[in-house]
């Protein structure tokens, strides 16, 4: 299996322009968001600390590529700065060839997604992403993580003896797996996953720093338990 570092974008597989993601965000301040509607659009507590993000693109060109959606979730509205990694971005995606050649950031970009919201604050910083390149959606997933999940319990199980259920959209599959791990909990369930109900794809993460230095061999490890 592949793996490619650059900075702070890491990538798993090749050739393919779409597939799932993970987004790293440092909150910097204490902060109440509107997530849109989510919950009648009643601020949402979000205490400083970090936080990830599980989302998709699987289109092989134009938005919904994983380039150009990774670019634009780098970005702010109106003439908001952007995030500091969206630079280092540009220059990996052209070494990995991800995205089309010339690669532009978005401009004009509107709220749309639950994590839009929480980009967009000045307090936060985009500061990792981790990208699986892949040209299907649906993978054998994690279906025991996924049952231990929702009865609230934590998996004490390897990527590889839970990897038994088909049909699993692999950014489920991800976010499922991501919430056996301890360290790891919903900001407020069902945010961030419009796609896979009575999931939570926008997660709180209470870790040291070390865990953050062996997070992608953990991803590498559930890949190999999965058929990607």
């Amino acid at each position: 299996m592949v793996i490619y570092q650059g900075g702070m974008v890491f990538c798993w597989g090749e050739q393919s322009q779409g597939g799932a993601y993970l987004l790293r965000m440092q909150v910097n301040a204490p902060l109440r968001v509107k997530f849109g509607r989510f919950q009648q659009g009643q601020p949402i507590a979000v205490p400083t600390g970090d936080y990830l993000y599980v989302g998709s693109a699987m289109a092989q060109k134009g938005a919904t590529s994983l380039a150009r959606r990774l670019l634009r979730h780098a970005s702010r509205s109106d003439s908001q700065n952007p995030h500091l990694i969206r630079q280092q971005m540009l220059s990996v995606f052209l070494k990995i060839g991800l995205g089309s050649t010339p690669l532009h950031p978005p401009t004009g970009k509107k709220l749309r997604w639950h994590v839009d919201y929480l980009l967009n604050e000045e307090a936060v910083e985009l500061t990792a992403v981790y990208i699986i390149r892949v040209k299907k959606r649906n993978t054998e997933g994690h279906g025991e993580a996924t049952e231990a999940h929702r009865e609230g319990k934590k998996s004490k199980k390897s990527a590889q003896s839970v990897a038994k259920n088909k049909d699993r959209q692999l950014e489920t599959a991800v976010a499922h797996y991501l919430l056996t791990l301890p360290q790891i909990t919903p900001l407020a369930p069902g945010l961030g996953s419009t796609d896979d109900p009575g999931g939570t794809h926008l997660l709180r993460v209470t870790a040291v720093p070390h865990w953050w230095q062996t997070f992608p061999e953990k991803i590498t490890s559930f890949l190999r338990g999965i058929a990607v």
